[in-house]
C-alpha cells in the first residue's frame, strides 16, 4: 500500500520539547533501506539533525546522510558494533562532538533469523541477545546518561516486536531477546526519569510493516488476514509511531503495538 505523507514538522513544538528548533536524533542501524533508515528520513523531514548508525551497511548510511545533507538539516554517519561497550560509548562522544547535544535516539538495529529449535545452538541465542538486547541496552544507557545532563533531557524509543505475545515457530533466540525489549524499556523510563524528569523512554512493537520480499504469497496473505485492518503496514507507519513517542513529552514508558491490530487478533 502506498505509505500516507508525514505532517509537516512545528519548530516551535520541537523547540519546546527539546530547546532547539533542530534537534539532534542517533537512530541505529539505519543503513540499509529498512525500517531505521525509513525512520532517520521521517525525522530528518521533521527537522531533526541526524546520526545515523550503521554496522555492514555504512556504505549505504554515508549515501543517506549526503542526502540528508543536501536537503534537511544535517547528518553524519558513523559506523560501529553495538556489542562493544567502547565502540558505543565513542559512538556516541562523537555524536555530540558533531552537534554538541543528543535530543533522541531510536534503537532499530536487529537481527531476525530462522532456525528450528532442534538447530538452535548456545551461539544463536547469544548473538541474537548481543544485537537485540544488549545492543539496545548499551545505546540506552550511553544515551540516557547524556540526556540526564542536559536541562532538556531528551528521548528514546526502543524497537521491539508485537508477536512477543505471540510468537510463532522457527525464530525462538529472536523471540527470546526481543522479549526483553518491554522490560527494558520499563526498566530506563523509571531508572532515567530519576535523574533527569525530562528524559522518555518508550518502545513501537511493530507488526507485519515489511514482509521479505520472496515471501510465499500464501504466508503474505495470512499475515495480511492476520490483522484487522487487512492489510499491510509501512515502515512509514512505524516513523510515525516513532515522531509521536520522540515529541508527546506526556507520554513515557508504554509499549506501542504498531501491527494492524495483530496483536489481539486470533483469526478463526
Amino acid at each position: 500500500m502506498q505509505s500516507y505523507k508525514p505532517t509537516d514538522p512545528n519548530m516551535t513544538d520541537l523547540k519546546r520539547i527539546f530547546g532547539t528548533a533542530n534537534p539532534v536524533a542517533l537512530v541505529t542501524g539505519s543503513g540499509a533501506p529498512r525500517v531505521g533508515n525509513r525512520v532517520a528520513r521521517h525525522l530528518a523531514m521533521r527537522g531533526y539533525r541526524l546520526v545515523l548508525h550503521a554496522n555492514a551497511s555504512i556504505e549505504q548510511a554515508q549515501a543517506t546522510t549526503q542526502e540528508f545533507n543536501d536537503k534537511y538539516a544535517g547528518a553524519i554517519a558513523i559506523s560501529a558494533n553495538l556489542v562493544d561497550e567502547l565502540a558505543v560509548s565513542t559512538m556516541f562522544a562523537n555524536a555530540c562532538k558533531e552537534f554538541g547535544r543528543l535530543d533522541a535516539v531510536v534503537n532499530c538495529a536487529a537481527i531476525w533469523e530462522s532456525t528450528s529449535l532442534e538447530q538452535v545452538a548456545a551461539a544463536d541465542v547469544r548473538r541474537h541477545f548481543d544485537v537485540n538486547t544488549l545492543g539496545s541496552f548499551l545505546c540506552c544507557q550511553q544515551a540516557g546518561l547524556i540526556m540526564a545532563d542536559q536541562p532538556t533531557g531528551g528521548a528514546i524509543v526502543n524497537v521491539g516486536d508485537w508477536a512477543i505475545a505471540r510468537p510463532y515457530a522457527d525464530y525462538s533466540a529472536y523471540f527470546a531477546s526481543k522479549g526483553a525489549i518491554p522490560a527494558m524499556t520499563r526498566s530506563f523510563a523509571v531508572e532515567l526519569s530519576r535523574r533527569n524528569s525530562r528524559i522518555r523512554v518508550s518502545a513501537v512493537l511493530p507488526g507485519p510493516v515489511m514482509l521479505p520480499p520472496d515471501m510465499p504469497s500464501a504466508e503474505k496473505e495470512a499475515a495480511i488476514a492476520g490483522t484487522l485492518v487487512k492489510r499491510e503496514g509501512s515502515p512509514q507507519h512505524v516513523a510515525d509511531a516513532v515522531a509521536f513517542l520522540l515529541e508527546n513529552d506526556f507520554v513515557t514508558g508504554v509499549c506501542l503495538p504498531v501491527d494492524g491490530g495483530r496483536s489481539i487478533y486470533c483469526p478463526a
